[in-house]
This record gives structure tokens, sequence and C-alpha cells, in this order.
């Protein structure tokens, strides 16, 4: 028996009907013929008929249901939109009588609110009372918590949550994440069993081909918001072209767990090589990542990255790496001969890492770890993301500092404490040495003069400290103007052979201006330093005087100069006028003379050289001011020479003339040159250009060019980044050095990417070795698209 029910025929329907899992709600107009509601649904549809028996209702022609939860009724007369603190903290009047309500405003208290939570879209339906299941078939659309699901055909128990759809695509928006499956089982609460099915984690116009894709036969989605894909194939436009019998992806909108980019590379004396990291998200403010690489000529290098921040100023990357070297052994004669290295250890390592710290009352700590097995290493696996190149620029970037040229023969370990006041720092620092010279530089061989054997010696250790204490601050002394400066300094130094001490370094200096006038501006300075030693040997060392020391110093220092300036209009639609500022000065330092012969040499502490000179010069700055008033550095010239007043530098009193010019012809475009001439007939015996661009778009330009005639070098150094097109971007970096007529380094880099991923060639060549590398990634997957060279 049949009856067509009337929009107003009262039908019961106790639905918990949960589908969740895709997003997006679609909200297309619709015109309907029968509508009814319920405690908790909402259906319409062009047609709508009740059966008795079984108990079943269909629906029929742009069927929509809507799934409501009941919300908290609001008080008559309350604001829903008033809810600031200053409202919610207004005084209340405890005796302002209390307010009645009539029966006709009590009534409208308990009126209920809804919210949709659950919107199923069908050709047709069919809900089967007893079962409590619903047959749905024609454009199904489901969408639950911003995800959507779309099928051809749906089954859903009621009762479990759980669900039969074919021909089935799961969407999840917020990151653009499309899984499609002849049959989606819906399993549970946000769980799925896809099979014959594909997962691309990027938005796709309708009836677009994937870019590229991951088909399985079996694909599991887990409630943490994994898809487990077993027998899987990655497709590049529906092409496979490798095979994996099981992986793991990410699927939802925040860190996880899971396999990020992989990098596949190539090189003379690695081989092939293969790593693909593995992210292990511990929570929100900690994680670690798995690095299993893998090179055909050396071995399984294994690594890791742990990874902390509490705040910005609180923070903390331990990175580590190790390689059972297969190559390194004495017979490898071609291996040592076309690439230089010297190592012959084949336990190979890198550990690395750094840790901010602050404390309460401004205590800063910094702790800067750098321990490799050998040299050669940073040198040989420079790139990718567990090479030096990667490791300093990130390193860089998060917390301002990297690590020592990976050429260092020393790597220095650090851990500092800060602790300032105003006008005062504190500082303790401990310093730890990895020393990685080579064996030749370790040693040194003689030949002793009265008996003629070769003696061979072992070259002192580097220097450490342990601990070094710094305290420094300035005050003023009452009214007078004048203010006191001082320096302490102690350190301990120990080497594993050679001279070590106990220094004590104390400067104290007294400074102020002198009124000379309205338009001088100038200052005097005395100081008095003393500095002493206790002198320890370590190993085969031997100190030839006493082992307490001392050297007492004064220092004199004055300076006069003037400051000119002047404003100039401008007619530009950008900027209002200009400024040029010309500062001549000319000042004079007094250091006397010292034997120093008796001290041990450590830093630039230990010879402080004889100073009797008068150096003058001329500053010059130009500023461009727009017109709401901000400005902008256009350019400056800087000229200082010195004279010298001893008496053994009579013949050529006049040093070089220091020459600083620097350019800022439009905002991102910056050129300095920098130059010292010999006034005595030799030109410009040092100088160097630097020129850097860089855009909003990403793209950079610098160039380094050096010259240093007394040192013998002459470099250029080279490093570009640009888009050349939409979806192509290229890089190239290189050191050249001219003076030994060698191309230090060179990187190579080409990416194409296209909306949704991108693959990277990169190439380097240095001497001895040529490696490259390929690199894929995927949107959502692993990187972000984007490449350091």
């Amino acid at each position: 028996m049949t009856k067509l029910l009337s929009r107003s025929f009262p039908v019961v329907l106790s639905l918990s009907l949960f589908l969740g899992s895709a997003f997006m709600a679609l909200a297309p107009d619709i015109s309907l013929a029968e509508n009814l509601s319920t405690e908790e649904w909402d259906i319409s549809a062009d047609k709508i008929t009740n059966f008795s028996d079984p108990k079943s209702i269909i629906a029929e022609g742009h069927v929509l249901l809507i799934k409501r939860k009941k919300l908290p009724a609001v008080l008559p007369g309350a604001d829903e939109t008033r809810t600031d603190w200053a409202v919610l903290l207004e005084e209340v009047d405890e005796d302002a009588p209390p307010v009645e309500l009539t029966p006709e405003e009590l009534g409208k208290e308990q009126k209920p609110r809804y919210e949709t939570r659950v919107t199923i879209k069908a050709d047709w339906v069919a809900y089967d009372l007893n079962q409590a299941t619903i047959r749905a078939r024609g454009n199904i659309s489901l969408v639950s918590d911003g995800d959507q699901l779309i099928a051809d055909e749906a089954t859903v128990d009621l009762n479990t949550e759980t669900g039969q759809f074919s021909n089935a695509t799961i969407l999840q928006e917020a990151r653009d994440v499309h899984l499609e499956g002849q049959t989606i089982a819906k399993t549970g609460f946000n769980t799925y069993t896809i099979d014959d099915g594909w997962v691309i984690t990027c938005k796709l116009e309708e009836g677009e081909t994937p870019p590229w894709s991951f088909a399985a036969k079996k694909t599991h989605i887990t409630e943490g918001g994994y898809a487990f894909l077993k027998h899987t194939t990655f497709r590049i436009k529906d092409v496979p072209v490798m095979y994996l019998p099981w992986m793991a992806i990410p699927i939802k909108n925040k860190r996880q767990t899971g396999f990020t980019t992989a990098e596949l590379s190539n090189s003379d004396w690695r081989g092939w090589g293969f790593n693909i990291p593995f992210f292990w998200n511990i929570s929100d403010s900690a994680d670690i990542t798995l690095f299993p690489e893998i090179y055909q000529n050396r071995g399984f290098m294994p690594g890791f990255e742990a990874r902390y921040i509490v705040t910005e100023e609180s923070k903390g990357t331990f990175t580590a790496s190790y390689l059972k070297d297969a190559l390194t052994d004495p017979s490898e004669t071609d291996y040592y001969k076309e690439t230089g290295f010297t190592h012959t250890n084949d336990d190979r390592y890198w550990v690395r890492g750094k840790l901010d710290h602050s404390f309460g009352s401004d205590w800063i700590s910094r702790v800067d770890l750098d321990i490799v097995s050998d040299r050669d290493f940073l040198t040989e696996f420079n790139t990718g993301y567990t090479g030096f190149r990667q490791n300093n620029s990130r390193f860089v970037n998060m917390y301002g500092r990297g690590f020592a040229n990976k050429t260092s023969n020393q790597r220095q370990n650090t851990a500092k404490l800060l602790k300032s006041w105003t006008g005062m720092s504190l500082t303790a620092d401990l310093l730890a040495i990895n020393d990685v010279r080579p064996e030749d530089l370790k040693t040194k061989t003689t030949t002793d003069e009265t008996t003629g054997e070769t003696v061979v010696e072992t070259t002192p250790t580097p220097l450490w400290k342990l601990p070094a204490l710094s305290f420094t601050g300035n005050q003023a002394v009452g009214e007078t103007g004048i203010t006191f400066e001082w320096h302490t300094d102690y350190v301990n130094y120990w080497r594993d052979n050679g001279i070590g001490a106990h220094r004590f370094d104390i400067e104290p200096t007294l400074s102020t201006s002198i009124p000379l006038g309205p338009y001088l501006e100038s200052r005097a300075e005395v100081g008095l330093r003393d500095t002493y030693y206790n002198i320890s040997t370590n190993g085969d060392a031997e100190w030839e005087h006493d082992s307490s020391q001392n050297r007492f110093l004064y220092t004199a220092q004055a300076e006069i100069g003037t400051t000119l300036k002047k404003d100039f209009a401008l007619t530009s639609d950008t900027f209002s006028m200009w400024d040029h500022t010309l500062r001549p000065y000319i000042k004079y330092d007094f250091i006397p003379k010292e034997d120093q012969e008796d001290l041990p040499t450590f830093d630039g502490v230990d010879r402080v050289a004889e100073n009797n000179r008068i150096t003058y010069g001329v500053d010059n700055f130009i500023n461009l001011f727009r017109l709401n008033e901000s400005f902008r550095e256009y350019g400056y010239l800087k000229i200082t020479q010195s004279y010298d007043l001893r008496t053994e530098a009579e013949d050529e009193p006049f040093s070089w003339i220091n020459l600083r010019l620097g350019w800022n012809p439009i905002q991102n475009l910056s050129f300095i040159l920098k130059g010292d001439l010999d006034p005595y007939g030799d030109g410009f015996v040092v100088y160097g250009l630097e020129t850097n661009y860089n855009n909003s778009r990403g793209d950079y330009l610098t160039l380094d060019y050096r010259y240093n005639e007394p040192a013998d070098i002459e470099q250029l150094n080279v490093d570009f980044w640009a888009q050349l097109f939409p979806t192509i971007f290229a890089g190239y970096q290189v050191k050249h050095s001219f003076s030994e007529s060698e191309t230090i380094e060179q990187n190579i880099a080409l990416m194409y990417q296209p909306a949704c991923w991108a693959v990277e060639l990169r190439s380097q060549i240095i001497p001895g070795e040529t490696s490259m590398m390929v690199i894929f990634r995927l949107a959502n997957l692993g990187n972000r698209l984007r490449v350091n060279l």
C-alpha cells in the first residue's frame, strides 16, 4: 500500500547518519516539489513516497537530505554579536530587580536552533526504517565536516555508520587531496578501504587527467589521516613509471609522520644514490627525520635530524650522518689521485647542531656543534638534503649562523651563556676544536744540524677555551660628561700538545667630548691595558721563558670632525627630495712600542702593534626621500688614509688610500666597490666588486669579484636563480680562481614546476668529480616546491 505524502504529513525519522570524509558543501538551487522535516533531518525531493510494508521511504528527483544538530537556545533579548571582553566584564548592578519574562517570552526562550552537519544529494534515495539503511543512486554527493564524497551508487548502514560506494571520489579541499576508486567502503569514523583506486594531493578540474598519481590495488584510509597503499604504481599522465609493493602518504592538513620527497643522485665516485627521508611527527613542537641514504659505490649512510621549538628564542636542531665507506682503501689509487682526498678512515661521519635558549632576566644561551670524521667528508657529500650546502643554508636561515667552510681544518664546537644589564654584559664561553688536519700537517720533519738525523716533531694541536669569561660595559661618570668603559677577559687556553696558558686581560678607558665650537665634533680617549699570563706546557712542548709574564700598555686617541648636510627638492612622482651628507674628519691613535717576544701567541690580544699615526678621511652619504617621508639609501663614498709618524716608516709614511663606494640605483639592486690604492706607484693592489639583485618573485643574482695582489688572490663568485618561464626555473653557482687557473666549484640547477609537482635536476662539478641529482617534489607531500642552490 502506498500513499503520496503532502508537505504537512508528519514523518518521524531516527537517523544517526554519519558519512564523513571529504570537503566542500555544494549548494545549487533546486526546485522542490515535496518537503518534510523531522527533529534531525530535512528531506526534500521532487517526489516522496511512503511504504508501510516494509516501512520505508522513497525520494526521487533532486533529493536533498540535511542532518541537523540542535544548538542551545538563546535567551530573549540577548545580543549574540556582543561577545567582546569589554561587554563580558561589565559590572553588574546587584541591587537591580530581576528581569521578569512574560509567558510569550518564556516560549521564545525554548525555541530550538539547528546547525547543518551532513548534506546528502542524489537522484534517488530509499530509506529502510526497519534495517536503518539507505540506498542511493545517481549523482550522489555527501558533504560532512567540509569533506565531500561523490559516487554513482551507495549503500549505507546507519547503525554502524559504514557504507559501500561505487565509482566514488573523495575530495579534501583543504589539502587538495583527490581519491578515486571503483569501490570505496566506509569502514568506520573517517576510515575507508578503496579497491582499484588512485590518489593525488593536487586540485584537479573536472575531467582533467592527473599530472601524477599513486594507483593501488588496495588503499586503506586511517582515522589519523594516512593513506596506506598496496601494490602501488606511481604514474605520470596515467603512465606507470615506478612500482612499490607498499607505501604510506599523509592526507590531512597538518604535520604528520610519513615519507617525504625522494632524492636520486649519481656521481663519479659515489655511483648511484637514493634517499627517501622518513618524517616522524612526535608532537606539534618536536619531530625527527630519518635519512636512509644508500650509495652504489660507498654503502649505506644512515642519518637523522631531531628538532624542537618552544619559542622563537628557544629551539634546537641536531643532525648526524654515518658511513662505513667501502671506497676508503689504500688500493683505490685512482680515487685518491683524481680527487686529491687524503683521508684513510673508513668510519666517516658528520654530527652537527645548534641550540638557542633564553632564560629569565635576560640570560641567553647558544650551543654550536660541528664534528666531522675527516675534512674530505664535507667536500664529498656536499649536495642533497644531508649535504653541507643545504645544511649550512638551513641553519643560517633558522639560527642566523652556519658552519665553518667545508674545507676548514678546525671545526669549532661552542657553548655560550650571555647575561646583559643596562650598559653591561657578561659572557661565558666554552670552545672545543675538532681537529681534521691532514696527517702531513700534524707533524713537522726537520734535520738535526749536529747529527744529520731526520727528526719528526708533532705540531701544536688547536687551542681550546676551558673556559673564557668576558665582562664589558660603559657607565657615565656623574655629570662630568666623561664615560668610563671597560673590557675584562679571562681565558684558559688548553691544547693536547703545545703551549697553553691562563690569560687575564683588562682594559679600562675614559672618553669625553671636547667643546671646540658649535660646528665641530670632537672626542678624546685614554686607556690602560694590562695582560697577565700563567703559561703551561703540554705534550712535547717546551717553553724557554718564565712561566709568568706580564705586559702593560697605555693608549690614547683623539678625533675631530664636522658634518655638513643639504637638502634638494625633487619633482619625481615617487621621491620628494634628496639630501647629501658630508663628514670630513681627522683622528690620532697612539700605542707605545712594547717588547712582546717573551709572550706566547694565541690570538690578536697577544700582539698589540705599535701605533703612532694620523688618519684622515671624508664620508659622503646620499638619501632619497619618498612622498610619505620614508627614505632609501641611494649611495655612499668613503675615503680614508693614514700618515705614520714613526721613524721607521719615514721613507713611506702614507698608507694605502682606502676607497669604499656603494650605489643602490633601484630598490633591490646594489653595487659595492672596494679598493686600496698604493700612493707610491703600484696602483690598486686590493680591490673587489659586489653586486646583489633580488625581486619579489624570488629571483636573485650575486656577483663577487676579489683581487688581492699581496695575497695572490683573484677570484670570481657567481650565484644566480631565476624563473625563466612560468613553470621553468634555473640556477647557477660558480667559484673560479683566476690566480690558480681553476674552477673550485660549479653548481647547476634546472627545475620544472607546474601547478602541483616539480622535478629538479642538479649538477655539481668539483676538481676530480662530477655529480648529478634528480629531486621529485609533489604538492603537499614532503618539501615545499622551492630549491636552494
